[in-house]
């Protein structure tokens, strides 16, 4: 009998299933997952806003989703490391074959396409994470068709932006 290797998509998606229901858990963190506020929050920690209205409806969400994004990272970070394929990369060959090879380019463009996306969460109320990820588990309307909406965005600029040498 032949055993039937399990697709990676269907481990990962599983595991988000999972983790987002176990972080909605009271006991766990009573939060769902999302990761735009908590940038707002470390904002307004850094500059001494905390007293502001926004910062006092947001500090709840901001706290959480602050950890959050923080251990997204330190675990992106172990897996490569573990895996063996750690590298810090500031001009990959995407962009090395159809924009050059200039460093301050890239870091402009990223971000100003960082302070877009960030901008377009907060005014949204909620990041691609929240939306998609909890809101699409929860098969909320909004969630299903910002997911739709986001994947041909990002198929139609990415196929224009990547477009054939520089």
């Amino acid at each position: 009998m032949r055993k039937r290797k399990v697709p990676k998509w269907l481990l990962i998606g599983a595991t988000i299933g999972v983790l987002n229901a176990l972080v909605g858990l009271d006991a766990v963190a009573g939060r769902l997952i999302g990761a735009s506020t908590g940038y707002p929050f470390l904002s307004g920690e850094l500059f001494g806003l905390q007293q502001s209205e926004y910062m006092r409806q947001i500090t709840q969400a901001g706290s959480w989703e602050l950890v959050f994004v923080i251990g997204c990272l330190l675990g992106a970070v172990a897996v490569s490391v573990i895996r063996g394929d750690f590298k810090l990369t500031i001009l990959h060959a995407s962009w090395l074959r159809t924009r050059g090879g200039s460093v301050k380019q890239r870091m402009i463009y990223a971000f100003v396409g960082g302070f877009i996306l960030i901008f377009g969460a907060r005014l949204a109320g909620g990041c691609s994470s929240g939306h998609v990820l909890s809101g699409g588990m929860q098969l909320a309307v909004s969630g299903l068709v910002f997911g739709l909406c986001a994947f041909v965005a990002f198929r139609i600029f990415g196929r224009w932006f990547y477009r054939g040498g520089k």
